[in-house]
């Protein structure tokens, strides 16, 4: 059943116009990076919008030999916030485009 009683080509077409939205925002999460930082910037890491980690910077201040796990946790923690980003990055871009798909009944 189609709703609100229009015909089906006009659905189709509705169809086919959000995939090809999702796609093209797609596309841009997987070429955006975004960065996530821990320690007063001691340490940066960059990841694409689809959450891929793809750079690491720490400060030579951020090493101590003999805390291995400070810098760990560092690590961990800029990880984690870059990924936040990501994921708000993309429920900015996505959010809309997943929202319109109930009107569709998927």
């Amino acid at each position: 059943m189609i709703p609100d009683g229009g015909d089906m080509s006009g659905l189709l077409a509705q169809a086919q116009a959000m995939q090809a939205q999702l796609m093209s925002a797609q596309q841009e999460l997987a070429e955006a990076t975004v960065e996530g930082s821990a320690g007063g910037d001691m340490v940066t890491a960059t990841v694409t919008g689809a959450g891929e980690l793809v750079g690491l910077v720490i400060k030579p201040e951020a090493v101590d030999a003999e805390d291995t796990e400070t810098l760990a946790d560092l690590v961990l923690a800029a990880v984690r916030d870059a990924n936040g980003r990501a994921q708000a990055l993309a429920a900015s871009k996505l959010g809309p485009l997943a929202g319109g798909l109930g009107g569709l009944g998927f």
